[in-house]
């Protein structure tokens, strides 16, 4: 049995560095590389993961509902370079040897492998992990988004950790950077559940007007800010997405959206669409659509999907745009085939 585990989403970064010494192993993911250790150990292995930490409006922060999805093809980094100080390096590679070669039935390549890389910091070209220099500089290292540790791009970053002396920038690219962070702080946003206010509600009638909107003290501005503390090296940015229009999308063709293009945009107050009153009856709403037929004994898939503007600011002043980003939800809608009523 393997152990997989999310603290294994530097494991595969690890084994590419073993390759790039030794020229055998490969990697297979976190939990799978080379030199992964059965269930027996009762561990999953020392890796090198992030450092970076996420405050504000963040997955499984709670009051949100789902991340944003950029629009275009553009994503955040899924694989970047952090320091690590010569201590820090140096504990991490020690105890990952004395883990990997006291593991019961662990494969005698990883042995070698973990091996051959120990010797290249401890006895070969940075002699003893550059301890007698340690306040010169850093060791860079490569990780992953632990969430993406499967995709191509997440391998991207195949250079064995290397030292860099302090004002010195890395020779490499995804160094990390307050922009990079920013592009990460993307990634862990969470934003409110994108469920429309309809009147009438989930009832409507065909060929009669709905009106459709979101309440603005919902539909906020939402900010996740990266930090980095490493190696004496301490960056942050702080990523904001603000709500700037929803799209309407009936989940039929037979149907007409208020506008035309079906996309409402925001309100000078932050909201989205208007609230149906008493006495527009006879009006076109703002933001809303009409059904022109009965959903029968079914419900039509309403899709409400809202467009972030998303910016960014950063230690020493950086900042700029960053793609906007999506989010929706699907609601069902019941039209009933009944041709006038009285509001």
């Amino acid at each position: 049995m393997r152990v997989l585990s999310r603290r294994a989403a530097g494991v595969s970064a690890l084994v590419i560095a073993f390759s790039a010494l030794t020229g055998s192993a490969h990697a297979k993911g976190p939990g799978e590389s080379e030199s992964e250790i059965d269930s027996s150990g009762g561990r999953s292995g020392n890796t090198l993961v992030s450092k970076i930490t996420y405050s504000g409006s963040t997955k499984g922060s709670g009051g949100g509902s789902g991340g944003v999805t950029p629009v275009g093809d553009w994503t955040p980094p899924a694989c970047w370079y952090e320091p690590r100080s010569a201590e820090e390096f140096a504990k991490y590679v020690e105890d990952m040897y004395t883990e990997t070669v006291n593991t019961p039935g662990q494969h005698s390549y990883a042995k070698t492998s973990v091996g051959m890389f120990r010797d290249e910091y401890k006895d070969g070209k940075y002699e003893n992990y550059n301890l007698d220099k340690k306040d010169e500089g850093n060791f860079w290292v490569a990780v992953q988004d632990e969430d993406r540790w499967m995709e191509p791009e997440a391998q991207l970053c195949d250079e064995a950790p290397f030292w860099v002396e302090n004002g010195d920038a890395p020779p490499v690219e995804n160094a990390v950077t307050p922009q990079i962070l920013a592009e990460l702080a993307y990634n862990q946003i969470q934003l409110p559940t994108t469920e429309v206010t309809l009147a009438p509600a989930a009832t409507t009638k065909v060929n009669l007007p709905t009106w459709a909107w979101l309440d603005k003290n919902t539909f906020r501005e939402v900010s996740v800010t990266a930090q980095l503390n490493a190696g004496g090296f301490t960056i942050q940015a702080t990523t904001t997405a603000k709500p700037v229009s929803m799209r309407l999308e009936p989940g039929t063709s037979d149907a007409e959206t208020y506008p035309a293009s079906g996309e409402c945009a925001l309100n000078d107050d932050g909201s989205i669409g208007q609230p149906y009153a008493k006495g527009k009856a006879d009006r076109i709403p703002p933001c809303g659509l009409k059904y022109l037929r009965s959903s029968g004994n079914g419900t039509f898939n309403l899709q409400a999907t809202v467009t972030w503007d998303i910016t960014w600011t950063g230690t020493g002043g950086t900042g700029g745009d960053l793609p906007d980003g999506t989010f929706g939800a699907d609601q069902a809608v019941t039209v009933q085939e009944i041709q006038s009523v009285n509001r």
